[in-house]
């Protein structure tokens, strides 16, 4: 590719709050006619609209579905840009379309905002932080008594580079960390002082706090199973800062309301964004539900969006990187 003539339109998708221009990598773009849109819209038409002269697409995430109905309605759209996985966009649709898709996998990189999150989320939960906060609020005066986590067993169901980082969070509060994943992932976690459950069924039977650490693939897909949750005891949690799609549908509020587990916290859910109130998981008083913020930090997006933004500045230069579709290049 030869470098290309400004201004090159670029628009970025689902900035909720409006952060990105605030953050110093934005000025990576100075040059760039840039649009951003604060608000999350899925319709087909709608976006085309929106879309309609942009040649880059930034993506936050999987926020927004890129299948083929909308790519056949932007025929100026060269490149998406993003970071991390990309099951939300067709690719092959892509590359038919001459559309570069360029998405850095930043090896050997956690996201140590998730890892954060996920650890906060077991320590408010273990010790019923947001349910004794209401309390206190509505005049009550301690409503229950919560449990330590100096002793018990950290369950990680996957054991990639998010899960690593929480599993040392769990030694450092004086858990035993036990393992149940891909053969290489267990022989890693071993490798790093930790232990292996022997099977899944032990392994859900075996602990004390469960969080699951893998990506959504097919592979994966309701991998946790309603009787993997039922052999989890009354008083132990699960955590789930993944994607809800790991579990099969309706097992984890069948299986709250059976009593095992006894405890849950989920930062992720089947539709997003959720603003269903009458959704069960929000009005289960065991249940700590947060909006998918995993990932949402000003820390960690300086990170991404450094990336994604240097993405776009190669392919103005004619010579795109972290280019998941090369084959479009030809």
């Amino acid at each position: 590719m030869t470098p290309l003539a400004a201004p090159i339109r670029v628009t970025i998708l689902d900035d909720y709050f409006d952060t990105l221009r605030g953050l110093p990598c934005f000025q990576k773009l100075a040059g760039f006619e840039v649009t951003v849109w604060n608000d999350h819209v899925q319709d087909t038409e709608r976006l085309a609209e929106r879309l309609r002269d942009t040649e880059v697409l930034v993506l936050i995430r999987e926020r927004t579905k890129i299948g083929v109905a909308l790519l056949e309605r932007l025929p100026k759209l060269r490149l998406i840009s993003q970071r991390s996985v990309y099951p939300h966009v067709d690719v092959a649709a892509c590359t038919r379309h001459g559309v570069i898709l360029s998405s850095d996998q930043h090896p050997g990189t956690p996201s140590y905002a998730a890892a954060e999150l996920c650890w906060g989320l077991v320590l408010a939960a273990m010790r019923q932080i947001p349910q004794q906060m209401a309390a206190l609020k509505a005049g009550q005066w301690q409503i229950g008594v919560g449990s330590t986590l100096r002793g018990r067993t950290l369950g990680l169901f996957g054991y990639g580079r998010i899960g690593a980082t929480v599993a040392g969070y769990g030694r450092a509060f004086g858990m035993k960390v036990l393992v149940w994943a891909r053969a290489a992932s267990r022989a890693r976690a071993i490798a790093e002082g930790h232990e292996a459950a022997p099977d899944k069924a032990s392994f859900f039977a075996a602990c004390d706090v469960i969080s699951l650490q893998m990506r959504l693939v097919d592979a994966t897909r309701g991998i946790v199973t309603a009787e993997d949750l039922a052999a989890m005891r009354p008083d132990a949690l699960l955590v789930n800062t993944s994607r809800a799609g790991l579990i099969a549908p309706g097992a984890l509020v069948a299986a709250l309301q059976a009593g095992r587990p006894g405890m849950a916290a989920v930062d992720v859910y089947e539709q997003e964004p959720l603003r269903d109130t009458a959704e069960p998981l929000l009005n289960m008083p065991q249940v700590i539900c947060t909006p998918h913020i995993g990932y949402v930090s000003r820390d960690e997006y300086e990170i991404q969006f450094s990336d994604i933004f240097d993405q776009i500045t190669a392919y103005a230069a004619g010579a795109p990187i972290h280019v998941i579709n090369p084959e479009v290049l030809g």
